[in-house]
């Protein structure tokens, strides 16, 4: 297996080499954040494949699908539907033209919203570039043989993630991502017939628990129904409201070519994530002894169900195939962690650093500055990737607690003109205060996680996403309905070409 590692590092010492020679062409602000607004639309749709595209689909959503079968779609069907309704915001987005959702927050709730917006979003994106290091490691691991150890996995993830990131900022996320997205693409197309072939096709799902065949799988938890439903709403809000989208955006070089990229950017993610789960279930349906005696001894013989994927890259592809998927699957952890690194430390340069600090910061410093938060950051993620236990479990919680702080608020700013400061900034510190609340109550009174004691189930056995949301929709339309509707001129910057009333 030692050339299926020397092949991957290669490529990925390549892509750092191009991206040292990019460089030089970060100067200013716009070239860091926004890859100063030149990016193409075969470029765009790319670099949104790869930013939604991560550990979270290779990783978590694969050992969900090994251990549910196809249910597990109520995953990434969410992320479909959020596509399909950023499909009628993406020019509007770039038309307006600035850098994070913290500038639209602002321009409708004021700079408090943009300050707590900007506060749940740093912890959410930091909680998710710490999984894509886990990933990566047990990537590397599993791929090696053990030769490589998870923790050596992991640093070397972190290390390859923060340098290419800190080098060229956007235009590195960006141009990163074309061969990258290249690689997953054809990755998928390819391995996924010869898999289901060697799994023994369709009469294959016999060795599944019956489970595994239907719509919603009863091992969700007390409430199957209500958890299959709260993994569609979670992944559906973040990516309606995810700052690494809405940079792409603003990256774009029109508004049309936006748009294009959103459209041809839903076939793509719907292919990937669907194949994905179809490789996961076939190669459980081979591997699902080992995968059982995984789950009932705690881990301590069989196999593990997040390493499904990595599994038939090694064992149920030819090795052409298998460097293939296994280029792709670190290609999705070095490129999400990268979108998810240069995310928040932009906010912390342009709603933080910008608005509160030093507003009147030269280029030169902005692109410095951030650079330095890159690497405290990525340094922050790694340490806390080191203690984490579940990528899927860390996944459902950052994608839960953006969701409800952020995307409510964010898509009442572009689309409600009734939506008030008073509210906005309502439902951000509510929807962020429930989420986060509750989840550490888990931790602290484990009695009311629904099993008893499980970290992994839920408080009182209701997902987190329905409380959160709730209080997060209620707090937004109630407190904008009850205060003064927002000033007409305070609306023109994101109606411009409708009549304000």
């Amino acid at each position: 297996m030692d050339w299926y590692l020397y092949l991957i590092l290669a490529y990925l010492l390549v892509l750092m080499g191009f991206n040292f020679y990019r460089a030089k062409k970060v100067q200013t602000q716009d070239d860091m954040m926004v890859a100063g607004r030149s990016l193409s639309v075969r470029v765009m749709v790319f670099t949104l494949i790869c930013t939604w595209i991560g550990s979270g689909t290779f990783i978590a959503g694969a050992e969900f699908a090994a251990k549910a079968g196809w249910s597990a779609l109520w995953l990434p069907a969410g992320a479909w539907v959020g596509i399909v309704v950023i499909y009628f915001l993406a020019a509007k987005i770039r038309t307006f033209g600035k850098y994070t959702i913290g500038d639209i927050l602002e321009v409708r709730y004021g700079k408090f919203a943009r300050l707590f917006g900007a506060v749940a979003l740093i912890i959410s994106f930091t909680a998710i570039v710490s999984y894509q290091f886990k990933a990566g490691g047990f990537i590397l691991n599993v791929a090696t043989d053990g030769q490589i150890s998870v923790e050596t996995g992991q640093f070397i993830a972190a290390m390859f993630v923060i340098i290419f990131t800190a080098t060229a900022g956007m235009i590195a996320v960006a141009y990163t991502d074309l061969p990258n997205g290249i690689v997953i693409l054809l990755a998928c197309l390819i391995a996924t017939p010869i898999v289901v072939y060697n799994a023994g096709g369709a009469a294959a799902m016999q060795n599944l628990p019956p489970d595994h065949l239907k719509v919603i799988n009863q091992q969700f938890g007390q409430m199957p129904v209500l958890k299959a439903v709260g993994y569609f709403l979670a992944t559906m809000m973040l990516l309606m409201g995810v700052q690494s989208m809405y940079q792409k955006f603003y990256s774009a070089k029109t508004p049309k070519d936006a748009r294009t990229a959103v459209s041809l950017w839903v076939v793509g993610t719907i292919f990937v994530e669907t194949v994905i789960v179809v490789i996961a279930v076939f190669a459980a349906s081979k591997y699902w002894a080992d995968i059982q005696s995984f789950l009932t001894s705690n881990g301590e013989t069989g196999m593990n169900p997040a390493s499904i994927v990595i599994q038939a890259a090694r064992d149920m592809v030819p090795p052409y195939v298998g460097v293939l998927l296994l280029g792709a699957a670190c290609a999705v952890v070095i490129s999400t962690g990268m979108n998810y690194l240069l995310s928040p430390t932009t906010n912390i340069m342009r709603d933080i650093y910008q608005q509160f600090v030093n507003p009147e910061a030269k280029q030169k410093t902005m692109v410095a500055l951030q650079k330095v938060f890159i690497v405290i950051i990525g340094v922050v993620a790694y340490l806390l990737c080191t203690r984490l236990t579940s990528v899927l479990e860390m996944s459902y919680f950052a994608y839960t607690i953006y969701g409800v702080a952020i995307t409510p608020a964010l898509l009442a700013a572009l689309a409600w003109k009734r939506a008030t400061k008073a509210g906005g900034l309502a439902s951000i510190i509510s929807g962020t205060a429930v989420a986060l609340g509750l989840y550490i109550a888990g931790y602290i009174w484990p009695t009311i996680m629904a099993p008893v004691g499980d970290p992994n189930g839920d408080p009182f056995g209701l997902p987190l996403i329905y409380p959160a949301l709730a209080v997060s929709l209620i707090a937004l339309f109630v407190v904008s309905l009850m205060t003064k509707p927002p000033d007409p001129g305070t609306l023109k910057e994101l109606f411009p070409d409708k009549k304000v009333s």
